[in-house]
């Protein structure tokens, strides 16, 4: 698994990004920057595409990486989302905050079609998934478009359904971005999931940092990021 740190602040900000997302994307980028300017030195984990074992491949490098830390910050998007989930922790983190963690299929994936494929031990990407900007949000760059992923591999859907169904439960400290009409993840499963006072609702797309309503969201991200929960916007 890649990582990649970003700047030299003295608070450490472990950031696990979704399938597909590289660091140096344009809204990826975006972020990051907005988490430098808040004095956090970053560590963003990019996952590989392709996997045959959730534990080995995606958690295990993440969480050997904390289990060194003094002292972090945790933030996950999509996928990453579903990593910092099953993350064994400890006092050394003082927040998580997930933006459109992939806890469910989205009702597209659930279909027979998926269901017996996901059963196939086949580790080659051949089932199609098709990544538009409307998807990913209207400011994805090009070059995310045209870098995204076209297929997934049935073992990566395996490893993922795996994860889901064993999900631990959920920690009222932690703070959740999402879409309730996301074209990716499981909105209604995310709803589900997470106390109406850890949750905060945004518009346009799967990915917060592409959306057109990031600029409304970003102090309440980096809020949450810096005191959790407790630190949400209130409705009235």
């Amino acid at each position: 698994m890649r990582r990649v740190d970003y700047g030299d602040g003295d608070d450490r900000l472990v950031f696990v990004l979704g399938w597909g997302n590289r660091p140096e994307h344009d809204g990826v980028q975006w972020l990051i920057d907005h988490l430098i300017d808040e004095g956090y030195r970053v560590s963003a984990f990019e996952l590989p595409r392709t996997i045959t074992d959730f534990e080995r491949e995606y958690l295990a490098p993440v969480q050997s990486f904390v289990d060194d830390r003094d002292e972090y910050r945790l933030l996950s998007h999509s996928t990453g989302g579903l990593v910092a989930r099953h993350l064994a922790t400890d006092d050394a983190l003082q927040t998580r905050t997930y933006l459109s963690p992939w806890w469910g299929f989205h009702a597209d994936l659930q279909n027979p079609i998926v269901s017996l494929a996901t059963k196939l031990p086949v580790s080659i990407p051949i089932l199609p998934a098709e990544v538009t900007r409307e998807k990913l949000g209207s400011l994805a760059s090009d070059a995310w478009v045209a870098d995204a992923p076209d297929y997934a591999a049935p073992t990566f859907l395996r490893e993922a359904k795996r994860a889901q169904n064993t999900l631990p439960p959920f920690d009222t400290r932690d703070a959740v971005f999402y879409n309730p009409d996301d074209p990716i993840v499981s909105g209604p499963t995310i709803k589900d999931h997470t106390p109406e006072s850890n949750r905060v609702a945004f518009t346009d797309g799967h990915e917060l940092f592409n959306s057109s309503t990031r600029d409304d969201h970003i102090d309440a991200v980096l809020a949450a990021v810096r005191d959790g929960a407790n630190a949400l916007p209130r409705r009235a």
